[in-house]
């Protein structure tokens, strides 16, 4: 109307809304605060998704606390995921399948020892997969064991191929950083690597003597922990498809020392896995489980939700 009407003092027209001068300045001035506030968001955004491109808007919330109230800025979850929406920078996931097990073999196949078993402190329950990595030059296979307490990948070895060797290297780096000798179960599916002599050997081993337990039915959640986490590394962590092989590893170790040092699990009480690791006792879920069906959807079509005692703490940072 000012534009229209240049002669006209500021006053009148506001006259004609209904509202007062001073009323009309203020609100110019909050829109240009929020305006920049939410500039600053989006910018710390985007630096802290270099290490973690991924993260989803849950636990980025809680990353970004403690550098927003540096600038005096508060913002509630549900804020940050509007903001994030209306530009463009939620995350989707992909899915992609590529078969990596094979349990068609003449090895023994051992039981599931770990039904109801809940650890108490690392390295009480160990589990292990193989998961591939699509690179422009072909497919990697990356092999994992992962600390089933904390969450903490405790060995790894990325391979050109699907042979023991990948998997036993993974378990040499585990068992090299094992500083205690209490019981320890290693559960894996019944594929033929973690089958093979010369791996369940190393797990027998009288200087190892680790129990040996591996899925029963086929069921991915049998081993549902170890397939949850090649999910996370590919999904927050790597690109669809990388550039080259050469590349890969120096990324893929990379992105598990940024997953075990920087990323928080709702699962274990929002801490890291590094954090989780040198813990005892049992560890509070922050997440309620729930049946999923095979269409599962993005974090662009579901609204995160926190439970209510961590949605009271960002509050008491927000605007809500």
């Amino acid at each position: 109307m000012k534009e229209l009407r240049p002669w006209m003092k500021m006053e009148a027209v506001c006259g004609l809304f209904g509202v007062t001068r001073q009323a009309w300045y203020q609100r110019q001035k909050y829109e240009g605060q929020q305006a920049l506030e939410q500039e600053i968001i989006l910018k710390t955004v985007k630096e802290f998704r270099i290490k973690q491109p991924k993260v989803g808007v849950r636990k980025l919330c809680l990353h970004l606390v403690e550098p927003l109230l540096r600038h005096g800025i508060g913002i509630g979850r549900d804020a940050l995921f509007a903001l994030l929406r209306e530009r463009g920078m939620l995350i989707r996931r992909r899915k992609r399948k590529h078969i990596t097990t094979d349990s068609n073999h003449p090895y023994r196949k051992y039981s599931n020892l770990i039904r109801d078993f809940i650890p108490l402190k690392a390295n009480e329950l160990w589990v292990s997969d193989i998961t591939y990595i699509e690179t422009t030059e072909g497919f990697l296979y990356l092999s994992l064991i992962t600390d089933a307490y904390s969450h903490k990948i405790v060995g790894w070895h990325l391979s050109e191929t699907l042979e023991t060797r990948g998997p036993l290297l993974a378990l040499n780096m585990a068992l090299g950083q094992r500083r205690t000798k209490h019981a320890l179960i290693h559960h894996s599916d019944r594929g033929v690597q973690y089958c093979s002599y010369d791996y369940t050997n190393l797990l027998n081993h009288p200087k190892n003597q680790v129990k040996i337990s591996m899925t029963e039915n086929g069921d991915p959640y049998e081993n549902a922990l170890a397939e949850r986490v090649n999910g996370i590394l590919k999904g927050e962590f790597l690109p669809p498809v990388v550039d080259l092989k050469q590349q890969a590893s120096i990324l893929i170790g990379q992105s598990i020392k940024t997953y075990n040092e920087l990323r928080l699990h709702s699962s274990i009480n929002f801490m890291t896995p590094q954090q989780a690791h040198h813990s005892e006792g049992l560890l509070t879920k922050k997440w309620k489980p729930k049946i999923r069906n095979r269409h599962q959807p993005s974090e662009a079509n579901v609204k995160p939700r926190l439970p209510d005692a961590q949605g009271q703490a960002l509050r008491v940072f927000g605007k809500k």
